[in-house]
């Protein structure tokens, strides 16, 4: 159903299709008329609109975080395009795919699972597998976990970026375990790999929009992910009582500190490991999405506060030489001056 996407819209374009309402904001008008302050989003960006003539009924047929076909007109707006838009209808929720208007993994959600699938049926421990079988056979958990994001605006912002972060943090496990070689369990590293986000399904709600839901907000995905496999234990016979306080420590302490969210600080070695592969996966993925975001054509990003500095993003030129610093390196090199 979607044509035409955010980032085609240039200043003159008609525009018309469904986008995702990110914003709705009721104002007044210097003229004393009201009108419409809008963000328009799909899944590949997101663009100012506003609503001017008729506003109070234009605005009676939709919501924030509606899908809404609109009719409007792209103008210059502070150095970009604005939409100004004439009419707007609701649009069926059987009539689109919400990974049309929110941001996606590149990678097929599908293949992606198909790997989690293959990851878990090399567990040789039988307690974790069947574990790891029952949470991912689960048909809620399962259909959740392939389309929600990890973060809601840090790392993995986008539908099935969990699904990513997951399989990217085994990936380095497995290269991890390799080099070390002896003294971990790579069973239970790879389980706590595959589970220690899981709470984020139903810490964040992901169907129109990327918010926290209440469960969210109350308890954090830490606390429902020890629940969630706390529930799927009791249902395993014999499950050793050591191996399940081994891997809730691993969800309790992947966050490495008290002030940054975990309960406890990692204290075994798989736990370590884990606490560094997900902070090192989550810190290079933001630094990627930030280096290939080039929009503004600059060398470096703005000030990114969670690292406390700049990020180059590439494209080093060495600054012309001044006429002065030429003379000197001629009259070094024994080079006459033609000044």
């Amino acid at each position: 159903m979607k044509k035409t996407f955010v980032k085609d819209i240039r200043e003159k374009d008609h525009v018309t299709g469904p986008f995702l309402i990110t914003k709705k904001e009721a104002g007044i008008s210097k003229s004393g008329k009201p009108y419409l302050n809008l963000r328009i989003m799909d899944s590949t960006g997101e663009l100012e609109a506003r609503v001017w003539e008729s506003a109070e009924e234009i605005g009676k047929n939709f919501q924030k975080n509606d899908v809404v076909s609109i009719k409007g007109f792209a103008v210059a707006y502070q150095g970009g395009v604005q939409v100004n838009i004439s009419s707007a209808a609701p649009v069926s929720e059987s009539e689109y795919s919400i990974r049309d208007f929110l941001p996606c993994s590149p990678k097929d959600p599908v293949k992606m699972m198909a790997e989690v699938e293959s990851i878990i049926s090399r567990v040789e421990d039988r307690h974790l597998k069947g574990l790891l079988s029952s949470i991912f056979n689960d048909a809620e958990v399962r259909e959740r976990f392939i389309i929600a994001p990890a973060a809601k605006s840090m790392h993995h912002p986008y539908l099935s970026g969990l699904l990513e972060h997951v399989l990217s943090i085994c990936g380095l496990a497995e290269k991890v375990v390799d080099h070390y070689k002896t003294g971990i369990n790579k069973d239970l590293l790879m389980t706590g790999a595959l589970l220690h986000d899981i709470g984020k399904i139903y810490e964040l709600s992901y169907k129109r929009s990327f918010e926290y839901t209440d469960e969210g907000r109350l308890l954090g995905h830490i606390t429902i992910g020890v629940e969630l496999i706390e529930e799927k234990i009791r249902l395993q016979k014999d499950f050793p009582r050591e191996l399940a306080v081994l891997l809730k420590h691993m969800l309790l302490s992947h966050h490495g500190h008290l002030e940054f969210g975990s309960p406890k600080r990692p204290k075994t070695i798989e736990a370590i490991m884990l606490y560094y592969l997900d902070d090192m996966d989550a810190k290079i993925n933001t630094v990627q999405s930030l280096v290939n975001n080039n929009e503004d054509g600059a060398s470096w990003t703005a000030y990114q506060r969670i690292f406390e500095r700049y990020i180059y993003k590439g494209s080093f030129k060495k600054e012309e030489e001044k006429p002065e610093e030429q003379k000197a390196d001629g009259k070094k090199n024994g080079m006459p001056s033609l000044f």
